[in-house]
């Protein structure tokens, strides 16, 4: 019976595979799912990554990270706070239905709802409105210099599709709010969806009248999520898939060797952190020591990241001092500096916060960041050794995002790379300015600090580059000082493809852009 079952499972995780497995088709085996076919469903950078391909926005990143016209061909800023934009003409959605300015309308009011998980991507946001058929104006709440780099992920949807599929509400991942966009999509880019089984596979299809020229040559993109790390390697090793987004760091040298196997590493601009509840309560009851900050000092020193970073992450990762990569502007390399390990001062600490023995969960995810469940089995064991007595929760995604977007969660793990803003205001706001309106939508842990705020609602109508940033960083600053969260790393960025893979483009946003890539001939 116990091998019957390993067969099937066996079966289930490596022959559904099986399908099109020609020249242009390319066989993705990524590390999870994605959440929805609806972009506006939840804040997964992965799933918006990839629905990419489907669908579009007004603007774009290229191969540089540089933004440049997509939907939109051009814009200006005119009185009133307002930014204009010519839309392209002759754009098709995937059903064939023409692209208009009642298009960008219907999805900004769509996207801006108060019940999108996605509203705060678009933090200054007002109204939109029709200029003529390709001439749309967005007004912001002032002179906002951030609204191109917001604007690169959120996603065009059809005014028309949407009505008729009573989808002009957004869906809700977190809170299990479902709808016609969950399963079904119609956007304008370079690939339409032919079918799509959660947790089983997504099969995309080239859109022949994408309106640009493809850089790519893929006719099919069959897309498999395969949890296990193992597996996936082996589908790699043995020709089932092509190119996985998640190397599994352990298993690089064994990818490096094989000759059919082509190994592409780099060093994300994803940190990997973790916070506290700042609720007056735990989950258990008890009344909550992490919102005094000697105790998140204790569990700061309590924290082994060089050794982490040597045999968890096999010396791939980069240490954080801070919670934004280098890349990003609003980086400090003077805030750079990790949180020192220092077990006697834990210890010291929390025997003066009567907190020896002191019982709290941490809620980690298996099939987010990169060796996640390790991180957390040694904090566990680290916090464990300092005379704490921690739990570990740990599960799907799909499951413990529900615990930490609802704040029951006393300590958790949390990535953030700043996408699509790709600058530190992005992180401030959505992450460590209280809740309000479009602001800390990301604020799992209830945190309010005014003085914080203060300066990100100043950064945020500073149009004078250098003024905001210094704002910025001075924010950043209080973010180290109080230890809101404590950074770990910058995760390492490893991907895979087979020898049919002639070409990928990589970049330290960590997305798969597939439409440009080619496959051998």
């Amino acid at each position: 019976m116990t091998s019957l079952k390993a067969s099937l499972l066996s079966c289930v995780a490596l022959a559904c595979f099986a399908g099109d497995a020609s020249a242009q088709t390319l066989r993705w085996g990524a590390a999870r799912d994605i959440n929805s076919l609806d972009p506006y469903s939840y804040g997964s950078t992965f799933t918006i990554s990839f629905l990419n391909h489907v669908y579009e926005g007004l603007v774009r990143y290229n191969d540089k990270l540089e933004i440049e016209p997509a939907l939109a061909t051009e814009w200006e800023v005119l009185p009133g706070n307002v930014w204009r934009f010519k839309l392209r003409q002759g754009v098709k959605f995937h059903d064939g239905a023409e692209f208009t300015a009642d298009d960008v309308v219907a999805s900004l009011t769509r996207v801006s709802h108060p019940d999108s998980p996605l509203r705060g991507n678009l933090p200054a946001y007002v109204s939109s409105a029709k200029v003529d058929d390709y001439t749309v104006d967005i007004t912001v709440n002032g002179t906002y210099p951030l609204l191109l780099n917001d604007l690169t992920n959120i996603h065009m949807f059809d005014a028309g599709w949407l009505k008729d599929h009573n989808a002009e509400v957004p869906t809700d991942v977190a809170k299990k709010v479902e709808g016609y966009p969950t399963f079904n999509a119609n956007g304008t880019g370079p690939f339409s969806v032919e079918s799509r089984v959660p947790d089983s596979k997504t099969v995309l299809v080239v859109n022949e009248g994408w309106w640009d020229t493809p850089q790519h040559n893929l006719k099919r993109i069959e897309f498999t999520p395969i949890a296990s790390d193992a597996t996936r390697v082996a589908a790699l090793l043995s020709g089932e898939i092509d190119f996985t987004e998640k190397a599994p760091i352990q298993d690089l040298p064994r990818l490096e060797s094989t000759p059919t196997v082509k190994v592409l590493e780099g060093s994300e601009l994803r940190t990997i952190m973790f916070g506290f509840t700042f609720a007056d309560k735990l989950h258990n009851g008890q009344s909550n020591l992490f919102k005094d900050k000697k105790m998140r000092e204790a569990v700061a020193a309590a924290i082994d990241l060089d050794l982490i970073q040597k045999k968890v992450m096999r010396g791939k990762s980069r240490n954080a001092g801070t919670v934004v990569a280098p890349a990003i502007p609003g980086y400090d390399a003077a805030l750079d500096t990790p949180n020192a390990y220092d077990p006697e001062k834990a210890a010291a600490l929390i025997k003066e916060l009567g907190a020896e023995g002191y019982e709290f969960e941490i809620v980690c995810a298996n099939d987010v960041w990169l060796n996640e469940e390790e991180i957390c089995n040694a904090l566990v064991s680290m916090l464990t050794r300092a005379g704490l007595k921690p739990t570990l929760s740990i599960g799907p995604n799909a499951v413990q995002q529900i615990k930490q977007t609802n704040g029951e969660a006393d300590m958790f793990s949390f990535g953030w790379a700043n996408e699509p803003m790709l600058d530190s205001y992005s992180i401030l706001l959505q992450v460590f300015h209280s809740k309000s309106d479009n602001a800390g939508v990301f604020n799992w842990g209830g945190w309010v600090y005014p003085d914080l705020d203060k300066l990100v609602d100043a950064a945020s109508t500073e149009l004078d580059r250098a003024k905001r940033l210094a704002m910025q960083t001075e924010a950043l600053k209080i973010v180290k000082d109080e230890l809101i969260m404590l950074p770990f790393h910058q995760q390492p960025m490893a991907w895979a493809t087979s020898d049919k893979v002639e070409s990928v483009v990589q970049l330290s946003d960590n997305k798969g852009r597939h439409w440009m890539t080619r496959m051998a001939e």
